[in-house]
C-alpha cells in the first residue's frame, strides 16, 4: 500500500488532506460539515480555472506567468461593458474573447516568434496589467448588475451556476487530455518535442493552443471572480499565477513537461483552499495566512519527496537482491558438494595409483 501511495501523487495528496481534515476537525468540530465543504468548493473555483489553464501550458514544457493579469484584464472588460449598458451575455462573450486574444498573443510570441515562454509572459504580465489600469483609470468597478451576481448564487448543496460551469470545464479538460488523440499531443510535445515533430505532431500549433486555453481559463476565472464578490478591484488576479504554478507542482505536474493530470490539480486546489479555510476556523490572524500556507506546502512537498526516495530505494533493493536459500536446502547443497568433491578426489587418487602401477611394470 505504501508503494502505491508513493507512485501516485494524487493518492498521497488525498491521504494528507484526509489527515489535515481530521486534525482540524478535532481542534474545531464545526469544521467537518457540509457547509464547510461547500465553502471550500466555492472558494476554489477561481484558482481551479487558472490552474487548469496553467497545467495545459506546463504540459508542453512552457510556463505562463501572465494568467493573473489576463484574469484582471478580462474582468475589467466585463465590468466596463456592463457599466456601458451592454447585455450580460454579450459582456460575457467580450470577457472570454479578451482572454482568448491575450492567450493568442502569448502563443504567438512563444510558438511563432520563438521567444522563451518565461520571458514572453513576464513581459505580457506587465502589459496586460497596465492595459487594465489604463482602461479603468486605476479605479475599482463597482455596482455590477444583479444578473451577474446570480451566477454565483447558491442553488443548494453549495453549488451555483458558476460552480457547475467550472466543474464542467474541469471534466471536459480531463476527458480531452486523457481520451482524445489531440489531447495526448500536449503530453507528447512536452515529453520530447523533436520526437513529436518527427511523428507528425503539429508542435507549434499545440504550443499556441496551450496559451489560448490558458487565456480562456483565466478569462472564465475573471468572470467567476466578479460574480462572487460583486465588484472588480484594480488588483484583481494579482499573484494568482504563482499560486497556480505551486498548485500544479503539488498536484504532480512536472515543470519539465509531459506529466500531469487534471485530477491531481483538482486535489491540490482543494488542499490549498482547505488550508485557507482552516485558518479561519482556527481563528488565526489573517496576516499569518501566507506564511502558514507556504510552510505547509513546502512541508508536504518535502515529505512526499522523502517518502518517494525511501520507497524507490526499497524497490531497487528488492529488485537486485540475491534470493536467500532455505537453511535445509543450503545444508543439503553443502553436503552434496562435499560428497562430490570427495568422490572426485577418490577417483583422482585411484587413477593416479593405476598410472603408477602401469609405469612400474617392466
Amino acid at each position: 500500500m505504501l508503494d502505491q501511495l508513493a507512485r501516485n501523487r494524487v493518492a498521497t495528496l488525498l491521504a494528507i488532506l484526509a489527515g489535515l481534515f481530521l486534525v482540524i476537525g478535532i481542534a474545531s468540530p464545526d469544521y467537518l460539515s457540509a457547509t464547510t465543504f461547500s465553502l471550500i468548493l466555492s472558494s476554489s473555483l477561481v484558482l481551479l480555472l487558472v490552474s487548469i489553464g496553467t497545467m495545459v501550458v506546463i504540459l508542453t514544457r512552457n510556463i505562463d506567468v501572465s494568467t493573473g493579469s489576463i484574469l484582471g484584464l478580462s474582468a475589467a472588460v466585463l465590468g466596463l461593458s456592463l457599466d456601458a449598458g451592454v447585455a450580460l451575455p454579450v459582456a460575457i462573450v467580450l470577457c472570454i474573447a479578451t482572454g482568448v486574444l491575450a492567450g493568442a498573443f502569448n502563443g504567438f510570441l512563444v510558438a511563432i516568434l520563438g521567444i522563451p515562454s518565461i520571458v514572453a509572459t513576464l513581459g505580457t504580465l506587465g502589459l496586460f496589467r497596465g492595459l487594465m489600469l489604463v482602461l479603468t483609470g486605476g479605479k475599482w468597478i463597482e455596482d455590477l448588475p444583479q444578473g451577474l451576481k446570480l451566477l454565483a448564487a447558491d442553488l443548494g448543496f453549495g453549488f451555483s451556476v458558476a460552480g457547475l460551469c467550472v466543474l464542467a470545464v474541469a471534466v471536459a479538460a480531463w476527458g480531452f487530455l486523457t481520451f482524445t488523440r489531440f489531447g495526448r499531443y500536449f503530453y507528447a510535445v512536452g515529453d520530447n518535442q523533436a520526437a513529436a515533430h518527427h511523428l507528425g505532431v503539429p508542435v507549434r500549433l499545440v504550443q499556441f493552443l496551450s496559451f489560448v486555453v490558458a487565456g480562456a481559463c483565466a478569462a472564465l476565472a475573471g468572470l467567476v471572480f466578479a460574480a462572487q464578490i460583486g465588484f472588480i478591484p484594480n488588483q484583481a488576479g494579482n499573484g494568482i499565477e504563482l499560486k497556480a504554478i505551486a498548485v500544479n507542482v503539488l498536484g504532480g505536474v512536472s515543470l519539465l513537461g509531459g506529466t500531469g493530470s487534471v485530477v491531481g490539480v483538482f486535489a491540490a486546489v482543494i488542499f490549498i483552499t482547505s488550508i485557507d479555510s482552516a485558518l479561519v476556523f482556527l481563528k488565526i490572524p489573517a496576516y499569518w495566512n501566507d506564511f502558514i500556507a507556504g510552510a505547509l506546502l513546502l512541508s508536504v512537498l518535502l515529505l512526499d519527496g522523502r517518502i518517494r526516495m525511501v520507497i524507490d530505494r526499497r524497490i531497487r533493493a528488492r529488485r537486485y537482491a540475491v534470493p536467500e536459500r532455505h537453511p535445509v536446502h543450503a545444508q543439503s547443497s553443502a553436503q552434496s558438494s562435499a560428497q562430490s568433491s570427495a568422490q572426485s578426489s577418490a577417483q583422482s587418487l585411484a587413477q593416479s595409483g593405476v598410472d603408477m602401477v602401469a609405469e612400474a611394470r617392466p
